[in-house]
């Protein structure tokens, strides 16, 4: 039996405390998927742009706690988001032995005191997921009162970067491109809040994203648009590389509402791809709405398939 499940005194937990904290919470998830598969863990993708929420419109240092082991290694963490959302990640070696439990008591604690204080903002479902196949973390969730809900499923999809990258002709006047070319991010705050307001990710300000495009893990090369002949961004795809695991990721990916259905998400798509290869990735994923239907035969037009699907979990107050 592994001996850690008999001492607690092998981890420590605290809360987060700076950027370093989070340059191990990154290298924590590459290393969990050296270790597992493409799918176990988040991509650095995925938990930067969930970080940077945290950021937007909480407190890192309230709302994000870490486990590390006797010799300091982060070993696990734990993020409580403004749903309310609970998301734990915790590497293969120390999955199951307790850190899991810690980190939902105290998830539930904290929002507890958050509902209290802030009824209004932290009113709302309690919301977790799993992978399809990760059968422990959903045999988890429902023994702490989560059911399937199927409202924010996601369906994953993979691309090799093996396969060919079809050139496509770009309209006249406009350019695809990426934030190190175009420097207007106000816009590129805007484009975001056009396209998922009055969602949370929506709720993004010039200087919400000027943090945002600071952060570690970020790169301008990899945040692509598509540019109007008039100078503004129609449609965008931020991309995010695992260099450990040469696994790209593409989130969020989004176009303003008179663009859409005119070929420009494509193009960025496309534009991303190449620079995933030229960043040395062998394959990129992707995720979108199990009913996002256009997005998901957008995807597929350019090469990439389904190969897993996250499943949305919820606890009603």
């Amino acid at each position: 039996m592994n001996l850690i499940a008999h001492s607690l005194s092998l981890w420590t937990s605290r809360l987060f405390d700076d950027e370093q904290d989070l340059r191990s919470m990154l290298d924590m998830l590459m290393e969990g998927r050296a270790h597992t598969n493409d799918w176990h863990y988040a991509h650095v993708g995925e938990l930067l742009f969930n970080f940077f929420m945290v950021v937007c419109h909480l407190d890192p240092s309230v709302h994000i706690r870490l486990w590390h082991n006797s010799k300091g290694k982060l070993v696990g963490f734990v993020m409580l988001g403004e749903d309310p959302s609970f998301d734990c990640q915790i590497l293969p070696e120390y999955e199951w032995c307790g850190i899991e439990a810690e980190a939902f008591t105290w998830a539930e604690e904290c929002l507890e005191r958050l509902r209290q204080r802030e009824a209004s903002q932290w009113s709302g479902d309690f919301v977790s997921g799993a992978r399809q196949d990760d059968a422990k973390k959903i045999a988890f969730l429902g023994e702490h009162g989560f059911k399937f809900s199927g409202r924010f499923a996601e369906v994953n999809m993979l691309r090799s970067l093996d396969e060919p990258i079809v050139e496509l002709k770009i309209p006249p006047g406009y350019r695809v491109c990426s934030m190190g070319e175009f420097t207007n991010i106000a816009d590129r705050a805007a484009a975001q809040r056009e396209v998922w307001q009055p969602w949370t990710v929506g709720n993004v300000s010039e200087a919400d994203y000027t943090r945002f495009m600071q952060l570690p893990g970020y790169q301008r090369d990899l945040d692509v648009v598509t540019v109007t002949p008039r100078g503004v961004i129609a449609s965008y795809v931020n991309g995010w590389i695992d260099p450990l695991n040469r696994i790209g990721d593409f989130g969020p990916v989004g176009a303003r509402l008179e663009y859409r259905q005119q070929g420009l998400t494509r193009l960025a798509l496309l534009e991303s791809l190449r620079r995933m290869k030229s960043n040395g990735m062998n394959r990129v994923c992707i995720s979108t709405g199990v009913t996002n239907t256009p997005a998901i035969n957008l995807y597929a037009s350019i090469g990439f398939t389904g190969v897993n699907k996250y499943l949305d979990y919820v606890r009603t107050v």
